[in-house]
């Protein structure tokens, strides 16, 4: 059964402006997100705005907004094939937990302009 749905977009020119400011990536991923973006090259952009996204994505599909959860509590990984996932912490994790989920699933996608995310909480 479906809890929740969250659907995220954003330009890609949006970022890459906000890249440029020092404090925007420590402010908005974890390290290890950081350490995701900062061992690509070409696709650096692309990388921030679909994780971007995808913290968007996860507050709308839990009802919540950022109001009590940061978005560094909302990691935005890869597995080894290059799919994504998701890892919640702290309030993220809590508020998850208050739907009595089973899974959270997400997708990613851009072109040339755009980035965006859909995520998915299922019961």
């Amino acid at each position: 059964m479906v809890l929740g749905i969250g659907c995220d977009i954003i330009e890609l020119s949006r970022i890459e402006k906000s890249m440029e400011k020092e404090s925007f990536l420590p402010r908005y991923f974890t390290d290890k997100e950081i350490e995701l973006i900062e061992s690509r090259d070409v696709s650096r952009t692309w990388v921030t705005a679909a994780n971007f996204c995808a913290k968007e994505a996860v507050v709308k599909a839990l009802g919540t907004g950022f109001g009590d959860i940061t978005p560094r509590e909302i990691e935005v990984l890869r597995r080894e094939s290059g799919a994504p996932y998701i890892v919640l912490h702290g309030n993220a994790f809590l508020e998850f937990e208050k739907t009595s989920a089973s899974r959270l699933s997400v997708s990613l996608s851009h072109s040339k302009e755009m980035a965006m995310a859909f995520v998915v909480i299922e019961g």
